[in-house]
């Protein structure tokens, strides 16, 4: 589901640590974004991290 159509980015998994060193888990999502992307000359729904979105712009010019 959360995951990028272009690289695979997906959640990752870490630890809070505070300064008392009672470590809980948490979670690293990654920023994703539903776009319209040209393919082929055809428009596609996908959904892309923002790195993905930035670098196919800048491939674009």
């Amino acid at each position: 589901m959360a995951v990028c159509d272009s690289c695979g980015k997906k959640t990752t998994f870490g630890r809070n640590v505070p300064w008392s060193k009672k470590s809980t888990r948490r979670e690293f999502k990654a920023n994703l974004q539903k776009v319209t992307v040209l393919e082929g000359g055809k428009k596609v729904h996908k959904t892309l991290c923002t790195r993905c979105i930035r670098t196919m712009v800048k491939s674009a010019e």
